[in-house]
C-alpha cells in the first residue's frame, strides 16, 4: 500500500469523529437558480472513478470503493431521485473510458486544466483546494504573513505554492523540499518557520502531529495559481447530465450536504 493512503487510512481512522460544526466556503454562486432539470433524458448516471485517491475514491481495507466522492456521487443521485452505478478504473485508463462513453460523468479529482477542458466538460467545482500556512501550534495565533521577512518558509520544491511565496512575499526565505511531508517535518523540526502548501495534503499531517502544529492564518484560494478545484468530468456535450448534476450540487450546498460530506471526510478542515 502507498504510503500516503496508508497515511491517510490510519488517521482517517483516529480523527473521523473529531470534526466540529463550522461555516465552509461557497465554491459557486450562492444565487444560482434553483429551477429543476428535465430528467426525462437522464433515467440514470453511470459514474466513474478511481481506486487510489484517498480520501476521494480508494478502497477500502474490506476492498470496498469509498470516499468523499463516491459518497458525494450517491448523494447526487440521491437528490436527483435516479439510478446510479459507480465503477472504479484504473486512473490511466478512467479518461479514455469516459470518453469512449463507458460512463456518463467522472468522479475522481481530474485537474481542470487546459488540455482537459478541450477533452471533456466539467461541473461547477465542488470543492477547492487552497494554500495555506502551518506553523508551530505557539505560534499559530500570532502569525502574519505581513511579518514574515526574513523567516524561513518551507514548501515543496517547484510548486505553484512556492512560485507564490517567491513572488508576493519575496521577503521571506524560501526553503524547497522534495514533497509536503518534507517541509511540514521541518516546521516540526524548527528548521524552517513555517510552511506554506497544498491546505489539503496539510490537514492529513497535522491529524498526525496536534500537538506540533496548526494552520495559521487564512485559506488562499487562487484558482489561476492553484487550480480551480475539483469538479465531475464528462464526455463533451452531454448536457443533460452535466445541468442535472450541476443542479444537484447547488441543491447539495443549500440543504447542507455538501458542508456534512467534507466534515465527515476532513475532521481537520483546510479552510
Amino acid at each position: 500500500m502507498p504510503r500516503f493512503t496508508a497515511l491517510f487510512l490510519l488517521t482517517w481512522m483516529m480523527f473521523t469523529g473529531a470534526a466540529q460544526a463550522q461555516n465552509l466556503p461557497y465554491h459557486f454562486d450562492p444565487s444560482a437558480r434553483d429551477e429543476a432539470p428535465d430528467l426525462s433524458a437522464v433515467p440514470a448516471i453511470r459514474f466513474l472513478t478511481t481506486n487510489d485517491f484517498p480520501p476521494f475514491n480508494y478502497r477500502s481495507l474490506g476492498g470496498e470503493v469509498v470516499g468523499y466522492n463516491v459518497d458525494l456521487a450517491r448523494a447526487i443521485c440521491g437528490v436527483l431521485d435516479i439510478a446510479c452505478t459507480i465503477q472504479a478504473w484504473p486512473w490511466d485508463q478512467a479518461a479514455d473510458a469516459l470518453a469512449d462513453n463507458q460512463g456518463d460523468a467522472l468522479i475522481a479529482g481530474m485537474s481542470v486544466t487546459e488540455a482537459n477542458a478541450e477533452r471533456f466538460d466539467f461541473s461547477l467545482t465542488y470543492m477547492m483546494l487552497p494554500g495555506r500556512f502551518v506553523t508551530r501550534r505557539q505560534d499559530a495565533p500570532r502569525f502574519s504573513w505581513q511579518n514574515l521577512d526574513g523567516t524561513i518558509v518551507a514548501t515543496r520544491r517547484d510548486s505553484a505554492q512556492s512560485e507564490f511565496i517567491r513572488t508576493y512575499l519575496p521577503g521571506a526565505r524560501v526553503a524547497s523540499y522534495d514533497n509536503e511531508i518534507a517541509a511540514l517535518e521541518a516546521v516540526a523540526a524548527g528548521d524552517a518557520d513555517s510552511f506554506f502548501g497544498d491546505a489539503m495534503r496539510a490537514s492529513f499531517w497535522l491529524n498526525e502531529n496536534p500537538q506540533c502544529c496548526d494552520f495559521a492564518g487564512e485559506a488562499y484560494f487562487r484558482p489561476d495559481l492553484f487550480g480551480r478545484g475539483l469538479a465531475v468530468a464528462f464526455p463533451a456535450e452531454h448536457n443533460a447530465v452535466r445541468r442535472a448534476i450541476n443542479w444537484a450540487l447547488v441543491r447539495l450546498k443549500r440543504n447542507g450536504t455538501l458542508d456534512e460530506l467534507y466534515l465527515r471526510w476532513f475532521p481537520i478542515s483546510f479552510y
